[in-house]
């Protein structure tokens, strides 16, 4: 009897705008953010057959779209509180990275993006 795989579950290049940050231009504006996820976790059983024995990353979407829409000053916060609410809400996760990248930054001749990421496990 062979055991269960280790699996991961991504959402890359998720796409939304928002007004984080901590200048009044960036509230005022808004931006542009990508968004990506992995999620680690070991299914109790080598075939997975039903939604309740993966991570549902529809609900995992859902979250992230919820926290975005929440102007946030830091993108540390954010990042955090994304990884926090999928470890509560999906029962197998073990491991969580979240990744906000801003696409325009209020920084004169500026050229490139800027990233948060953050992993964070159970227990």
């Amino acid at each position: 009897m062979s055991s269960a795989p280790h699996m991961r579950i991504s959402l890359d290049k998720l796409v939304f705008f928002g007004y984080h940050g901590l200048y009044a231009e960036e509230k005022k504006l808004g931006n542009t953010y990508i968004i990506d996820v992995l999620i680690d976790f070991t299914p109790k059983q080598s075939s997975i057959n039903h939604l309740e024995q993966t991570i549902d990353y529809v609900q995992v979407y859902a979250l992230i779209k919820k926290w975005m829409a929440i102007p946030t000053p830091l993108l540390e916060t954010l990042v955090g509180n994304m990884a926090d609410d999928i470890l509560n809400t999906e029962v197998l996760a073990e491991k969580v990275m979240v990744k906000i990248t801003k696409q325009h930054l209020p920084i004169a001749e500026f050229e490139g993006t800027a990233s948060v990421l953050i992993e964070k496990s159970r227990g």
